[in-house]
């Protein structure tokens, strides 16, 4: 077992101090949950206000500022950090608070529903011949065609879990109209597969000084993304884009 301090951070401006004993192998995450399991509400500091959900990086529900750095607690190793010094836990950064470690999401599926980004999609992916849709070799012959996928039951997820860290790192989310880095990062992945969408409206709404031109390049958002989407590079791209067009 091994202790640990945290500072967290609590919706009167102030911070409330945990020691906590964990296994030597825990993350973050636990360490939160062992605070709030023996926590009691007291006068001044109410139970600790937090969400979670998943525990693996699938959701992106319990996104916060460690030592102020855009995390998810459920898999950063607690040997990540310094073996007794306090571990200091934050909301995540401009996003309006709801209360402690809990901000309010509405502004971030508003952005997205800018660009008309789903979560969710039907994969049209036809495999060529004697190729698979991942890019290995398929079982049939090369002389056989490829069966196209079904269409009306063959989904996936995009990478981005909407966990709201690449909007706390970005520097320029100080103006409330920046579309912001993970809304960039959808437009431009739809711009690789339209899926039916108008991308001459697209392209219009993200070349404006509240898209792509108000990024600072500081690549914040891509140093904190979870699953590899790369706001910036994929920001970049767009620029490229505009400028082609």
């Amino acid at each position: 077992m091994v202790t640990v301090t945290l500072h967290i951070w609590r919706s009167d401006h102030t911070f409330t101090y945990h020691t906590v004993n964990v296994p030597e192998d825990s993350y973050v995450i636990d360490a939160i949950e062992r605070v709030v399991a023996g926590q009691t509400a007291e006068a001044n500091h109410p139970l600790l206000v937090w969400r979670h959900a998943c525990h693996h990086a699938s959701c992106g529900s319990c996104g916060v500022r460690i030592n102020g750095l855009e995390k998810l607690p459920c898999v950063t190793p607690l040997s990540d950090y310094a073996p007794g010094r306090p571990i200091t836990l934050r909301p995540l950064a401009h996003f309006p608070p709801v209360a402690d470690l809990v901000v309010h999401f509405a502004s971030f599926f508003e952005r997205m529903r800018t660009v008309g980004m789903p979560i969710v999609r039907t994969d049209e992916t036809v495999p060529r011949e004697g190729v698979t849709a991942s890019g290995g070799e398929s079982a049939h012959k090369a002389n056989e065609p490829s069966a196209p996928l079904d269409l009306t039951h063959d989904l996936r997820f995009e990478d981005c879990i909407e966990c709201g860290l690449c909007v706390s790192a970005c520097p320029a989310m100080v103006n409330p109209r920046f579309i912001g880095p993970a809304a960039l990062a959808a437009a431009e992945r739809l711009m690789e597969e339209p899926r039916g969408a108008d991308l001459v409206s697209l392209l219009q709404v993200v070349d404006q000084q509240t898209g792509v031109w108000s990024c600072r390049s500081s690549y914040s958002c891509s140093a904190v993304c979870p699953s590899g989407v790369d706001p910036a590079g994929a920001i970049i791209r767009l620029r490229k884009r505009i400028l082609d067009s």
